[in-house]
């Protein structure tokens, strides 16, 4: 009814036509939710939402300043019983603080009446369209993850002597020796010495994917959190999606698979100024749902550099080697590298 606050969605589409009523306070976070519920990255364990990007993404600005301490440095020392000439005070160390920048997404996404209809048509219509919403931010936020991946492995490999990557790829016909493997993982995972056991979770192309299966290591384990639906290979959670570089074709097709530490990538949810609304075209006779959203997705120990041409950055920007720049002091506090191989395997 007017003034309950709630947005109505109506369609003479599916069975008989349906309205429904969405309340912005409650459908949006629900969304949220199911996004989290269904995503396969925060199932893997790879994006973790971080309280402080949530206030952050809601400030304002496309720009997000995330502070982060600086590792401890100094040695211990000896203490003394406080009599005698070699006994003296703790030495102070001060402790200093860095920050991160990260840009804040804006994005957004309107559907016409034929799109909804069915899930309106449901037993449930509200969860039905809030899991089909759901489920296509889901797919758009990790085809925005690998694009800002691509720009963090351009950025290495053009200014950090690809400290990250671990390439055995050949632009020739490849070989099992420049495919995927348990020794090309492991030697990927040795980039990060003795931090190499944190790394939990193996993005892969379907290319890459069929080649580990071909040489059965991959375990499935349908009823272990680690599982996801791909397996695990070597202990680590497979993420399998074609959307993961690749240059080449057929046989001398080259593949970069990402490995990641738990919460590798930082997560914040904002608020657009106004997240739901339906408008109708009379004319055509389609009812309108638009959705809206601003949210930050930051891949840990490293910061944005680049000016977006509009108001936040693109996909394509995001894959920029300009766009991005380590922080971190050290490989081993970053949440992912890269391994290049090819994957054609006798």
């Amino acid at each position: 009814m007017p003034g309950d606050g709630a947005i109505r969605v109506s369609t003479t589409l599916g069975s008989g036509g349906t309205s429904v009523a969405l309340v912005p306070d409650v459908f949006v976070p629900y969304i949220t939710e199911r996004m989290y519920d269904k995503s396969n990255l925060v199932r893997a364990g790879i994006v973790i939402r971080d309280p402080r990007l949530d206030e952050l993404a809601t400030r304002g600005g496309w720009r997000i300043q995330i502070p982060f301490w600086k590792a401890l440095s100094g040695n211990d020392e000896v203490i003394g019983s406080g009599v005698g000439a070699t006994d003296s005070d703790l030495t102070v160390t001060a402790m200093s603080s860095e920050k991160e920048i990260a840009p804040l997404f804006t994005r957004g996404k309107a559907w016409g009446a034929e799109d909804v209809a069915k899930a309106l048509a449901g037993s449930d219509p509200l969860a039905a369209l809030g899991d089909m919403i759901a489920d296509w931010w889901n797919v758009k936020e990790q085809n925005l993850l690998v694009s800002i991946l691509k720009g963090v492995y351009a950025d290495n490999d053009a200014n950090d002597s690809d400290d990250l990557i671990h390439d055995i790829s050949s632009s020739a016909a490849s070989a099992a020796s420049t495919s995927i493997s348990a020794n090309a993982v492991i030697d990927a995972c040795a980039l990060l010495g003795d931090s190499a056991f944190e790394l939990t979770a193996l993005a892969v192309h379907s290319k890459v994917h069929a080649c580990m299966q071909k040489q059965n290591l991959i375990t499935f384990e349908p009823t272990s959190a680690q599982d996801i639906g791909f397996g695990t290979y070597l202990g680590k959670t497979l993420i399998v999606d074609d959307g993961l570089p690749k240059t080449g074709t057929a046989a001398t097709a080259r593949y970069v698979s990402y490995l990641f530490k738990p919460g590798a990538v930082a997560r914040g949810e904002g608020r657009a100024p106004v997240p739901i609304e339906t408008d109708r075209d009379s004319l055509a006779g389609v009812d309108i749902l638009i959705h809206r959203r601003h949210f930050v997705l930051h891949p840990r120990g490293f910061q944005w550099t680049d000016s977006p041409a509009a108001l936040t950055p693109t996909n394509a920007e995001c894959e920029d080697a300009t766009s991005w720049d380590r922080v971190a002091s050290s490989v081993k506090n970053v949440g992912v590298v890269f391994l290049r191989t090819n994957a054609v395997y006798p």
